[in-house]
C-alpha cells in the first residue's frame, strides 16, 4: 500500500475543492502543507505578514463567493492573522484559515511556538477544530469548506500539530469525504405574494443590495427583477454594479444616495427591500432608514431579520431563491411607473457634483481630494477593478466611485479594518488578470502593509496604488479639529511613499496637480509593473460623513 502524509492529504481535498492558490507565509510547522501544493501545482502567494495573507484570502473570497484558503505557521503566524480573520467573521466572509501547531508531544513544554490557537480563534469563527489524527485530515479539510460555504458564510479554523502533517499512513485507509453541493433555502410562497403585493403598493420603493445579494450570486437576477418591477437599488460591496449606476434607470448609486436622502424626507423611500444587507455601520446603525418607511428583509440567515431595526416582513431565504421566486411570481403583473421616482434618486445620487462643484472645477493645488476621486472615476473603464482602502479616502471615493458592472468594487466592512487596499488589489489581479486593478488608499492606511510592494513585485502583480495623502490620519485628525479638542497622535507629514516604494521595484510618482492625474495613471498601468502614484492632496476639506458622525455624538 502506498503513503502519504498528512500535507499530501490536506492538498488532495484542496484539489477536490477546486483551489488553485493558497496565500500564507512560510513557517517550518506547515512546511509539509507548502510542499504539497508546489508538488500539486497550487500556486503559493507568500506574504511579507501574515496579516496580508489574510487580507488577501478574504479579498479572493469577497470577490468570488469561493472560500479563500490562507495556511500560516503556529504560534505567531496564527496571531498575526486574526485581524483579518475577525475581518471575514464581521461580514460573513467564507475562509478557510489552516494554521501550524508545536507537536503533539511538546505540548505544555514551553517549546518553539507553542500556543493554543484554536482557543484564539473559536470566538472570530464559525468553526473550529484541532486535528491530532492524521487519518482525519481529509474529513476534517472537507468539513472545513462545508462549514465556511453554508447558511451564511463564514471563516473556519483548522489547526494541525506538525508531527500530524509528517506522519505516513496507508493512502486506502483514509476515507475520502469531499464537499457536496447544498441546497439553498427558498421563500414561502405566502411571502412572496405578500411582498409584491407591498411593491405594488408603494410610491417610492428602494432595495438596498449587500453582500448577501453577492455571495448568492444574485447579480443578474437582481437586475431582472429591479426592471420588472420599475425598483431602483443602491448597493454596496461587489453587488455594485448588477444595475448599472450610470444609464440605467434603476440604477441609484451607493448606499451615499442615502445619506443624501436622509437630508430630503420629501425624497424619502416609502418602502426598502434589504436584500443580503445588513443593519449597521454602512446604514448608519439603521439611522439612514426612514422611521416610517415599510421594511422588508431577506436574509438566508433567519438571527438577522430584524435585527437592528424592525421589520414589516421577514424573509427567511437565499437572496438569488428569493429573487427567482419574485420574479415568477411578478411575470404577469404590472407595477406603476415610478420614473419620478427614479430622477429624484438620481439627483441625490449626483447631489456631491453641485455640493462641492467649486472643488471639482478648480485645477489649482493643492487638490481637493473629491477632485482626485473624480479624476480617478473618470479614467477607469466599467471593466476596471477598484479597491479603496482608508477612512476619510474611502467616503471621498464612495461619492465618485460609478459601478456599472457587478464584481469590480471592493472595500473593508463592519469591522472599519483599514491596511486591505494592497492584499485586496493583488487578490482582484489573481482573480482577474487580464483586468486593470487599481487601489485607492489613504496615506494612514497604506502604512499597514507597505511591505506589500514587494509582494505584488515578486509574484507580478501589477496593481495600480494611489495614495491619497493628507499627511495624517485624516479622519481622526478632522474629527479632532471638529470637536475643538487637541490634535493629538493624527498627523503623519507629507511621507515621500513614492521613493520608499520605489525601493521594493515599484513604478513610482509624485503627483500634485490634479491635471496629470490622469495621465500618471495611463504611465502607471502602461509600465506594466506594480505601481505607486503618491497624490498630494489638501489635507484641509473634512468629509460629510465625518462631519454627521461628529454631530451625531459618534466616535
Amino acid at each position: 500500500m502506498a503513503q502519504v502524509n498528512g500535507g499530501e492529504m490536506l492538498v488532495r481535498i484542496l484539489e477536490k475543492e477546486g483551489v488553485k492558490q493558497i496565500y500564507g507565509l512560510h513557517g517550518g510547522h506547515i512546511d509539509p502543507i507548502f510542499q504539497a501544493c508546489a508538488d500539486h501545482g497550487i500556486a503559493i502567494y507568500d506574504t511579507r505578514h501574515e496579516a496580508a495573507a489574510g487580507h488577501m484570502a478574504e479579498g479572493w473570497a469577497r470577490l468570488t463567493g469561493d472560500p479563500g484558503v490562507v495556511v500560516i505557521t503556529a504560534g505567531p503566524g496564527v496571531t498575526n492573522v486574526v485581524t483579518a480573520v475577525a475581518d471575514a467573521y464581521v461580514d460573513a466572509v467564507p475562509m478557510v484559515v489552516i494554521g501550524g501547531r508545536h507537536l503533539v508531544r511538546d505540548e505544555d513544554k514551553l517549546l518553539l511556538q507553542d500556543f493554543d490557537g484554536r482557543a484564539l480563534m473559536q470566538p472570530i469563527t464559525k468553526w473550529s477544530r484541532t486535528v491530532t489524527d492524521p487519518a482525519r485530515i481529509a474529513e476534517y479539510t472537507a468539513m472545513a469548506f462545508r462549514e465556511a460555504k453554508s447558511g451564511r458564510p463564514g471563516p473556519v479554523f483548522l489547526e494541525i500539530p506538525f508531527d500530524v502533517l509528517t506522519t505516513a499512513i496507508e493512502e486506502e485507509s483514509v476515507p475520502h469525504s469531499y464537499m457536496s453541493e447544498c441546497s439553498c433555502p427558498a421563500p414561502a410562497a405566502e411571502a412572496v405574494e405578500r411582498m409584491l403585493a407591498m411593491l405594488a403598493e408603494a410610491k417610492r420603493p428602494l432595495i438596498v443590495a449587500g453582500r448577501g445579494a453577492w455571495f448568492a450570486g444574485a447579480s443578474a437576477e437582481l437586475r431582472e427583477f429591479a426592471e420588472k418591477t420599475s425598483t431602483p437599488v443602491v448597493a454596496h460591496g461587489p453587488i455594485r454594479g448588477a444595475v448599472p449606476e450610470e444609464g440605467h434607470p434603476m440604477g441609484a448609486g451607493s448606499l451615499m444616495t442615502l445619506v443624501v436622502l436622509s437630508m430630503q424626507p420629501e425624497n424619502a423611500p416609502d418602502l426598502v427591500v434589504l436584500l443580503g444587507a445588513r443593519v449597521g455601520l454602512f446604514l448608519g446603525g439603521g439611522s439612514l432608514l426612514p422611521a416610517d418607511a415599510k421594511i422588508i428583509q431577506i436574509d438566508v440567515q433567519g438571527s438577522e431579520i430584524g435585527h437592528g431595526r424592525h421589520v414589516d416582513l421577514g424573509i427567511i431565504s437565499d437572496c438569488r431563491e428569493a429573487l427567482r421566486a419574485l420574479i415568477r411570481a411578478a411575470e404577469d403583473r404590472t407595477f406603476p411607473d415610478r420614473r419620478d421616482w427614479s430622477a429624484a434618486l438620481k439627483g441625490a445620487q449626483h447631489a456631491w457634483q453641485f455640493l462641492y462643484k467649486d472643488a471639482l472645477e478648480s485645477d489649482g493645488t493643492p487638490m481637493h481630494p473629491l477632485r482626485l476621486m473624480q479624476e480617478i472615476d473618470r479614467f477607469l473603464g466599467d471593466d476596471d477593478v477598484l479597491a479603496i482602502d482608508g477612512g476619510e479616502t474611502f467616503v471621498w471615493m464612495q461619492m465618485a466611485a460609478t459601478m456599472n458592472k457587478p464584481g469590480r468594487f471592493m472595500s473593508y466592512g463592519y469591522l472599519g479594518c483599514l491596511g486591505v487596499g494592497i492584499p485586496f488589489g493583488m487578490a482582484a489581479k489573481i482573480r482577474y488578470p487580464d483586468k486593470r486593478v487599481l487601489v485607492v488608499t489613504g496615506d494612514g492606511s497604506v502604512g499597514l502593509n507597505f511591505a506589500e510592494f514587494d509582494t505584488a513585485v515578486r509574484h507580478k502583480l501589477p496593481i495600480v496604488v494611489v495614495i491619497n495623502n493628507d499627511q495624517a490620519w485624516g479622519m481622526v485628525k478632522h474629527e479632532q479639529e471638529l470637536r475643538g479638542v487637541k490634535i493629538l497622535a493624527s498627523e503623519l507629514g507629507p511621507v515621500r511613499y513614492d521613493r520608499a516604494a520605489e525601493g521594493f521595484g515599484v513604478y513610482a510618482e509624485l503627483i500634485t496637480d490634479p491635471l496629470q492625474v490622469q495621465p500618471a495613471l495611463e504611465r502607471a498601468f502602461a509600465s506594466g509593473r506594480p505601481a505607486c502614484l503618491n497624490v498630494m492632496v489638501d489635507p484641509r476639506p473634512p468629509s460629510p460623513v465625518t462631519e454627521a458622525a461628529v454631530a451625531s455624538g459618534a466616535p
